[in-house]
């Protein structure tokens, strides 16, 4: 639930502050950005497929992640590219959990499993994991909610038009912010009917899942609209394919262009900011934060 609300001077800056309790440990998130840091285990993410593959490289990855500023490591075994079919949970266990065993000893920052799958998601909490990043938010498997209300654990509730093999397959909105905001209504709804606190939701409204370049730019201009629901934001924009539409570049020079939609969508209200490039978007978030501190007023 949102603590405060900025009350800025000449400017109107949507920055909150939110607790996120984790198995009753009460997290403050807010003001002041958060970032996720991304650990792709597999053969084909669509930015790094193979790079962390290997799990010794996998976990001095993520520390160097922590190291740069990653406040949350968001570890992923199952590829969620446009096209991309699933994997068995024998097989995204085999990648995500040796990976989480040996990186929880050594960093205190939140670990959060990246998955779809209850079994997985159980395994990975039973290891030392914090959250759970659904990208099917609830509902690929009927017991994923059961499992994080049993584990006292958030659930990242993302919104996506369909599955990641047929997403980008023709998206279409009749009104695209009305339909995500209902979305997150219905499963915030189902989320708290099963158990999970009010207080342990984040909702991402899925760049790059089922949507187009316009809807991407809409959503990230108008991440406010879904503030009212009183959840923290997270947001992905890491290097995704509407920034190469734009730059026309591939997938390695799109650098800048996440750096500029980190910033936005901050200044839009997001709390959480998922990337690959921690310490470039941290540095550019910290000028952002240093050109309208005399605008904030956080009380």
């Amino acid at each position: 639930m949102p603590l405060a609300e900025s009350k800025p001077g000449n400017k109107s800056y949507p920055f909150r502050q939110y607790i996120l309790d984790i198995r009753s440990q009460k997290i403050t998130i807010g003001p002041e950005p958060w970032l996720a840091g991304i650990i792709n285990v597999t053969p084909d993410s669509f930015s790094d497929g193979g790079q962390y593959f290997e799990l010794d490289r996998a976990v001095e990855r993520a520390l160097r992640l922590v190291e740069q500023g990653a406040r949350i490591i968001d570890i992923g075994g199952e590829s969620s590219r446009p096209g991309s079919k699933g994997i068995s949970a024998e097989e995204e266990l085999a990648r995500v959990i040796p990976v989480i065993k040996k990186l929880r000893p050594q960093t205190a920052a939140l670990i959060s499993i990246d998955t779809r799958k209850s079994l997985v998601a159980r395994a990975a909490l039973d290891e030392g994991a914090d959250l759970i990043n659904d990208i099917s938010a609830l509902g690929h498997d009927p017991e994923m909610a059961t499992v994080a209300a049993a584990a006292g654990v958030p659930v990242i509730l993302m919104h996506m038009l369909g599955s990641p093999e047929t997403m980008q397959l023709n998206p279409r909105y009749d009104d695209l912010l009305g339909e995500i905001r209902a979305f997150f209504q219905e499963r915030i709804n189902r989320a708290e009917a099963a158990g999970i606190a009010p207080d342990r939701l984040v909702l991402d409204p899925g760049i790059g899942f089922g949507k187009t370049l316009e809807h991407n730019l809409t959503l990230i201009n108008r991440l406010d609209y879904f503030l009212d629901l009183g959840k923290p934001l997270m947001v992905g924009p890491s290097r995704k394919s509407f920034i190469g539409f734009i730059l026309e570049a591939p997938v390695d020079q799109r650098l800048e262009g996440t750096l500029a939609a980190a910033i936005i969508s901050w200044l839009r209200g997001a709390a959480i900011i998922r990337v690959h490039d921690v310490l470039e978007t941290k540095r550019a978030l910290q000028v952002v934060q240093s050109i309208v501190k005399e605008e904030r007023v956080v009380v």
